[in-house]
């Protein structure tokens, strides 16, 4: 069923001449193909498993106050033979909510949890945003786990004293975040500029990415951001332990990881591979889905 569905979802999308419209369509067959998990902590975690369950295992982890569903632009081009396991993480869609943790440790902890409750041993890995930054914990404490690391949108930190005037950055969308209140909007001029994109992204697509963050808990939201996103110092120690070829992607407009945040990943991972996508933003898979994935295929396939 894992394999059919996933074939559904390209057909949909993936079909020559497609509609951007079509991606519709992807998000219900990729509704249908959601499973629940109890992982040996006790937190029940949604996950949709697609491709080849034979395949080799690829997780995929999303970014702050997304879902599984981030990956649906994405999924139809990756290479049919992966088994892609990609799940909701605590707090967001249909994984539970606990009041507590929400430390980047504590998001890897409970993927590594997933991994053994599904009898992986080892992975390759496409995180983006907050999720690669869960994942550079991941391979710090489990490096024996993975094999290869995308990571999409992601930072080493900014370095004490490098911030230019004027930069727009996480720091800057903290402070409009600290100032939501609840019940979220999701059609607030916030949520539409911080799902904004340099280039067009399927509205439905969009639409629903800003309901699914609207309905994570307020709570959440600031446990994440104060917690998940750790000064320079703890980025770089973390990335001291990096070993795992890695392929670095960012959009060249990029609003909130800029040129100096991502030097400083660059920097810390002199051995990775680097792809900058001229003229996209910070989830260049929603924009250029098929450009993104050859890149991504390629350095799997290595």
């Amino acid at each position: 069923m894992p394999r059919m569905l996933a074939l559904l979802l390209a057909a949909m999308i993936a079909a020559p001449g497609h509609a951007q419209g079509d991606v519709v369509a992807g998000m219900k067959t990729f509704d249908k193909a959601y499973r629940h998990v109890t992982l040996a902590n006790g937190l029940r975690m949604a996950y949709v498993e697609l491709g080849d369950p034979h395949g080799r295992p690829v997780l995929l982890v999303h970014g702050y106050t997304n879902t599984a569903l981030d990956w649906v632009p994405l999924v139809p081009y990756l290479a049919p033979h992966e088994r892609l396991i990609i799940p909701d993480l605590r707090g967001h869609g249909q994984t539970d909510k606990p009041e507590c943790c929400y430390t980047r440790q504590d998001f890897a902890y409970d993927l590594r949890l997933l991994l053994d409750r599904l009898h992986v041993a080892r992975a390759d890995v496409i995180a983006s945003s907050m999720g690669s930054i869960i994942m550079q914990s991941f391979v710090e404490l489990w490096p024996n786990r993975i094999d290869r690391v995308v990571l999409l949108g992601s930072t080493g930190g900014r370095p004490p004293g490098a911030r230019p005037p004027g930069a727009t950055d996480l720091t800057d969308y903290a402070d409009q975040i600290r100032a939501l209140k609840e019940p979220l909007d999701p059609d607030s001029p916030f949520m539409i500029a911080w799902w904004s994109s340099p280039t067009p992204v399927d509205p439905a697509f969009n639409r629903r990415q800003r309901r699914d963050a609207a309905a994570v808990p307020l709570a959440i939201w600031l446990a994440m951001l104060g917690q998940t996103f750790p000064d320079y110092e703890e980025f770089q120690r973390t990335l001291h332990h990096f070993t795992a070829p890695a392929l670095l992607i960012w959009g060249s407009k990029d609003p909130i990881m800029d040129e100096q945040l991502r030097t400083s990943l660059r920097t810390a991972l002199p051995k990775a591979q680097v792809k900058v996508f001229e003229g996209l933003g910070h989830a260049p898979f929603w924009e250029q889905p098929q450009a993104v994935a050859d890149t991504i295929n390629e350095f799997l396939r290595r």
